[in-house]
């Protein structure tokens, strides 16, 4: 059995503290397929949080839920500045 490092109440208040900053977004699409792009955390919410790319011609899911974050299929962290 692997022993999980956090639960979902740590990362629910670490995605709380990303609100309303730039942020990037790496997201697992399986078969070796990985989409990464830069964008604000716009919103969050209860069960699921939202990013809003900053490509302005990008179509893809924006919103992620905090079990896709635990599990690791969705990676999120603060974007470097410069």
């Amino acid at each position: 059995m692997i022993k999980q490092k956090h639960d979902i109440g740590a990362v629910k208040q670490t995605i709380a503290d990303y609100f309303k900053t730039q942020v990037d977004v790496t997201v697992n699409l399986g078969r070796n397929k990985v989409l990464r792009y830069c964008g604000e955390l716009s919103g969050v919410y209860p069960s699921l949080f939202t990013v809003q790319p900053n490509d302005k011609n990008f179509l893809g899911k924006t919103s992620y839920s905090y079990a896709e974050v635990l599990c690791g299929s969705v990676k999120i962290k603060p974007a470097k500045s410069g």
